[in-house]
C-alpha cells in the first residue's frame, strides 16, 4: 500500500512543488545515454517528472507506480502522451525486454521486508532483457540522515495555482536502526483540511545491497556518488547476468 503521500487524491497533485527542482534526475539521463538504452523502465515513477523527460528524448519509456493518484498526476502533464504508464509495482511488470531500468527517489528503500526487496529485484530482472542494466539510489546508513531530518521542523509553504496555500511539516517518529520512520502533515489553507502521511525507510549497507542484487541475478559494475548530493547516497549500477 502507497504512502498516503502519493496516493491520497489531495497530496498527489501537490507533490512536485515541494520536491525541488529535480536536479538529481540529469545524472540518470547521463546514464542512459552511457549505456545507449532505447526503451527505458522507470519504476516507482510518481508524478511522471523522469519518465516524461525522458520520452522527450525520443526513448521509448515504460512507467509503472501502484499509487493510482500519482499516475493521475503524471498524465495530467504535457509529454504523458508518449508514456506507457502501468499502474502497479515491479512484480506485476511483464516481459518487457527494458534496455535499463531506473528507481530515484530512494524508492529502494521503502522496502522494509527482504522478501519484498527481493521480489521486486526479480520483477526488474524479469522485465530487462538479458544483458539490461538496473540503477538505483538508496541513503548511506553512515551518514545518519535523520539526525538532521530531527531537527529540521520548519514548516514548508506553496502558494499553488487552483490549489492555495499548502503548509507541510515534517517530524521524525521514530528511530529503529535500520529502520527510521516520519510523518508528513499537510494542511490546505483554502478549507482548512488537514492530512497526515507516516512513512517507513530502511537503511541498508552497501555488502546488504550488493548481496541482494547477486541473488536475484545481477552483478553490481559500479557504485557511484550522486552528483547533486556527495557522499549522502549510492547510486547502483547492476547488470542482469543471469
Amino acid at each position: 500500500m502507497p504512502d498516503a503521500i502519493f496516493a491520497h487524491p489531495r497530496l498527489a497533485p501537490v507533490y512536485d512543488a515541494f520536491d525541488g527542482d529535480r536536479a538529481d534526475l540529469d545524472a540518470y539521463l547521463r546514464i542512459v545515454d552511457e549505456f545507449d538504452a532505447r526503451h527505458v523502465l522507470d519504476i516507482g515513477c510518481g508524478t511522471g517528472s523522469l519518465a516524461i523527460l525522458l520520452a522527450r528524448s525520443g526513448r521509448q519509456v515504460t512507467g509503472v507506480d501502484p499509487a493510482a493518484a500519482s499516475l493521475k498526476a503524471a498524465v495530467s502533464k504535457p509529454g504523458a502522451a508518449s508514456v506507457n504508464w502501468l499502474h502497479g509495482d515491479a512484480t506485476t511488470l511483464p516481459a518487457l525486454s527494458a534496455d535499463i531500468a531506473l528507481t530515484t527517489g530512494n524508492v529502494a528503500q521503502v522496502f522494509l521486508r527482504d522478501d519484498d526487496w527481493s521480489a521486486t529485484l526479480q520483477g526488474i530482472h524479469g522485465a530487462l532483457r538479458d544483458g539490461g542494466h538496473l540503477v538505483f539510489e538508496t541513503r548511506r546508513p553512515q551518514r545518519r540522515a535523520w539526525e538532521e531530518w530531527v531537527v529540521d521542523t520548519d514548516p514548508a509553504t506553496r502558494n499553488l495555482p487552483g490549489i492555495g496555500e499548502v503548509e507541510r511539516r515534517m517530524a521524525v517518529t521514530r528511530v529503529a536502526l535500520p529502520y527510521v520512520s516520519f510523518r508528513y502533515t499537510y494542511t490546505f489553507a483554502s478549507d482548512g483540511f488537514s492530512v497526515e502521511s507516516d512513512s517507513t525507510l530502511r537503511f541498508r549497507s552497501q555488502a546488504e545491497v550488493e548481496e541482494t542484487l547477486v541473488t536475484s541475478g545481477f552483478t553490481t559494475i559500479d557504485v557511484r556518488e550522486a552528483p547533486d548530493r556527495p557522499g549522502r547516497e549510492y547510486v547502483f549500477v547492476a547488470q542482469r547476468t543471469h
